[in-house]
């Protein structure tokens, strides 16, 4: 199953600042508060720069410790999302940390540069309010301050995820047996699609494509794809660490599960990336593990390695992510590009033999159903009764996510999930000129991604698939 490295012109990166909901998704509507009538600590009120809201806007005082504190009321005690309106007219990111009745909720949120003092933006995050008052201060940290601030929404909240959606039913998941389950203790399948590396085709990944994502193809999880190499997060890790941040937000915003992919390719040693992989998963997993919808994948497909190497890479990174958030299911790629050993001639004995030595963990499988039949069928249909799985990533042509479709083993596979109710996310949400990319080339230069009439023949056969009704037992 050795993948060709994915190569793309490089495209404008969707920036730090999170996107606004459409209507159909807001849970409720915010109510906006103006910074200038906030309590200012080391800053001052101005309005020499056009744009703003309200009478004015904070201009933070280039102090580290200088901040803005707001007064807002919540109706319900919960979860609420907060969106900063600001202007960077500089290079750096001014981050700030956000602090909730004085405990620290956010720590460094980003805002990153928005190209001029003129041009305001939006960062949004995710904490817990009580109900009626709260304090909720924004303080930087850094000697270069904080952005200019405008204002901060604070949605009505609700205490939770939006009614009827896949993550407001099932709850937080966990592994009971060899199944992933619901709140309720059932298991449980997931259906989605994961995104196509996110330093390419940020611009698939959207306002209008997450809401088509999440209603009319009724996904119930996306998985981030973030390279580490090849142009993605080791080039620049602050940018890709608050990408991930807000592309967490905007699943939960839809009530979808979120799957964090360290999508690490070459090299095929997850270790050659620990450090990183500490670095990452530390700061993504202290500010959301808190929410109910996050799942982390510490290792996309690791290749021309030992089961013994991944293995020891499990270990050594779990413990971190559990040191911030200790319930959250975590996934975990497997030898021969997560194939259980297969496309390395090995087999699952390997692991059967040898399991990670942590809990509430699965076990990760890729196929592409053009190339990988019977010997890999049979090898998922053998483990997935031994061994927690999760399908990351498949795809309906060949392992190069290229060429003609094989719908009929491709609904072989998808019968077989079915039937073990084992999850699936499928490659890719983009459109990349391979007919593995759901969408016709150009299509997220637009808005337009409900229906059919933009997608590949691949597209139209899993968004079919995606849509037919979940099963969620909660009895």
């Amino acid at each position: 199953m050795v993948r060709p490295r994915w190569r793309a012109a490089l495209v404008t990166v969707l920036a730090a600042a999170s996107l606004p909901l459409s209507a159909q998704s807001a849970p409720a509507a915010p109510v906006q508060y103006e910074a200038e009538n906030a309590l200012i600590s080391q800053g001052v009120v101005e309005a020499n720069h056009a744009g703003f809201t309200g009478s004015g806007f904070v201009n933070y005082d280039n102090v580290t410790g200088s901040y803005v504190e707001y007064t807002v009321t919540a109706a319900q005690a919960g979860q609420h999302t907060l969106t900063f309106r600001y202007a960077n007219g500089t290079t750096a990111n001014r981050p700030l940390d956000v602090t909730v009745n004085g405990t620290l909720a956010v720590d460094d949120l980003a805002f990153a540069g928005t190209g001029a003092w003129t041009t305001w933006r939006t960062v949004t995050a995710t904490v817990n309010l009580a109900a009626g008052a709260n304090k909720i201060r924004t303080t930087a940290v850094t000697a270069n301050g904080g952005p200019n601030a405008d204002s901060l929404s604070v949605d009505g909240g609700g205490g939770g995820p939006i009614a009827g959606t896949p993550v407001e039913i099932n709850g937080k998941l966990h592994v009971c047996g060899v199944k992933l389950c619901n709140q309720y203790g059932r298991p449980i399948q997931l259906r989605g699609m994961s995104t196509h590396g996110i330093q390419w085709y940020s611009q698939c990944v959207k306002t209008a494509s997450l809401d088509a994502l999440a209603t009319d193809w009724k996904a119930d999880i996306l998985r981030v794809a973030m390279y580490i190499q090849e142009g993605g997060y080791e080039s620049n890790p602050r940018k890709y660490t608050d990408m991930m941040h807000n592309y967490i937000e905007e699943a939960t915003k839809r009530g979808m599960y979120v799957l964090v992919d360290w999508h690490q390719l070459d090299p095929g040693d997850p270790n050659a990336n620990l450090s990183l992989a500490k670095t990452f998963f530390t700061e993504i997993a202290q500010r959301h593990k808190d929410k109910v919808n996050i799942i982390y994948d510490v290792a996309n497909e690791p290749n021309n390695v030992t089961w013994a190497r991944v293995k020891s890479y499990a270990e050594q990174i779990i413990p971190v992510i559990r040191a911030q958030d200790p319930d959250s299911v975590v996934f975990l790629g497997t030898h021969g590009w997560s194939t259980f050993g297969i496309s390395d001639g090995r087999d699952e004995t390997d692991i059967l033999n040898n399991p990670v030595n942590a809990t509430n963990i699965m076990y990760t499988f890729h196929f592409y159903a053009a190339s990988h039949q019977d010997e890999h069928y049979d090898a998922l249909a053998r483990t997935a009764d031994r061994i927690p799985v999760f399908i990351t990533e498949f795809g309906t042509q060949t392992y190069t996510g290229d060429g003609g479709n094989d719908f009929t083993y491709s609904q072989k596979y998808l019968d077989l999930l079915a039937a073990k109710k084992i999850g699936w996310t499928n490659w890719n949400f983009s459109d990349d000129f391979r007919s593995g990319a759901v969408f016709k080339t150009g299509t997220c230069a637009g808005s337009s991604f409900t229906g059919t009439s933009m997608l590949k023949p691949a597209g139209v056969w899993v968004r079919d698939r995606i849509r037919t009704p979940d099963d969620f037992p909660t009895g």
